[in-house]
């Protein structure tokens, strides 16, 4: 058994989320216990019976809201549920304080394995990128197709612009940060996010930017913020200094799921030029590049997003399939 792979949860303790998160129309937000973790869950239901199921996983600083837009667009097609990661959202830190990308990716498995849920459409941003690939990797018979949109995997020259996320890793810098930008305000520091984040910040409308800040206000008073930040960080640096068949490339050649690779032309964080490098790692990919698009693509262009995903599902047989369930149900 891989070091990333876990037996069946013995338990599972399902609650309705009571929070100052927000939960858009439609959806849900769920407290999931499991041994070593409790996992905050988001979800809408499904518009029938039988649908296949998806599951998204975020990016360093982020969290289930990220997939939101999205889910809406695939409504009628998957089931969906998008996880908080450990520190992350409304879930707690790990009990072992684990913030690994394998860790992250454990706690991924876990979820499925006790949800019983697999094989899934499984979807990652950024650092979600990377944990997907390793639950891929290690975990075929839990993932049925593989989104990555702008997946953190390993650059050699990284661009200027991701270094100060790659700083955060070094100790005592979050704590500098802190004191030095201590006196910013909340609207501040979404607008630098969003600046970094996005292709074009202007496609963010008044309400999302108002719902980021009040979710950043929320997420700054939490004692844990920070260090679910740079731990997080730090996992994802050190993933990308594994060699051998831990290395993030390596395991990328590993997953056998239909892969759907999505790159964004302005993307401040994760080099375009690495596309083409995904593209010919994952065995059986398929490459949408998007050149006004940021980092978090599913955001900024959720419609073309789906609409590629479900050209993923046609090419694979997935959609026939899921048309039929609907047919039948």
């Amino acid at each position: 058994m891989s070091s990333t792979e876990l037996p069946p949860a013995l338990a599972t303790t399902v609650t309705p989320k009571a929070s100052a998160v927000r939960v858009a129309a439609g959806e849900r937000l769920r407290s999931v216990g499991l041994p070593g973790i409790t996992l905050s869950v988001r979800s809408r239901p499904p518009a029938r019976a039988g649908l296949p199921p998806a599951l998204y996983v975020h990016g360093l600083g982020g969290s289930s809201q990220n997939w939101s837009s999205l889910m809406t667009q695939l409504d009628g097609l998957v089931d969906n549920e998008a996880l908080d990661l450990p520190g992350f959202g409304d879930s707690p830190p790990p009990d072992d304080g684990n913030y690994s990308v394998t860790g992250h990716a454990r706690a991924v498995i876990r979820y499925l394995d006790a949800a019983s849920r697999g094989p899934v459409h499984l979807f990652g941003n950024s650092l979600g990128g990377a944990v997907a690939t390793r639950v891929s990797a290690v975990r075929p018979d839990l993932v049925r197709t593989l989104t990555l949109v702008s997946p953190a995997l390993p650059e050699i020259r990284a661009q200027r612009t991701a270094w100060p996320t790659a700083l955060l890793s070094v100790p005592g810098v979050a704590r500098l940060f802190t004191r030095l930008t201590k006196d910013w305000s909340a609207e501040q520091r979404v607008r630098g996010v969003m600046a970094l984040c996005y292709g074009n910040p202007n496609r963010v409308t008044p309400e999302a930017f108002r719902d980021a800040v009040e979710e950043l206000e929320r997420r700054l008073a939490l004692p844990y913020f920070w260090d679910a930040m740079t731990r997080s960080s730090r996992g994802l640096v050190d993933a990308y200094t594994l060699g051998g068949q831990h290395g993030l490339w390596r395991q990328a050649e590993r997953v056998l799921a239909p892969t759907l690779l999505v790159y964004g032309g302005r993307d401040q964080l994760v080099g375009y030029r690495m596309a083409q490098r995904a593209a010919r790692s994952f065995r059986d990919s398929r490459l949408l590049s998007l050149p006004e698009a940021g980092h978090v693509a599913m955001m900024e262009y959720p419609d073309v997003v789906a609409t590629a995903f479900r050209e993923l599902l046609a090419d694979t047989d997935e959609l026939t399939s899921s048309a039929a369930v609907g047919a039948g149900s």
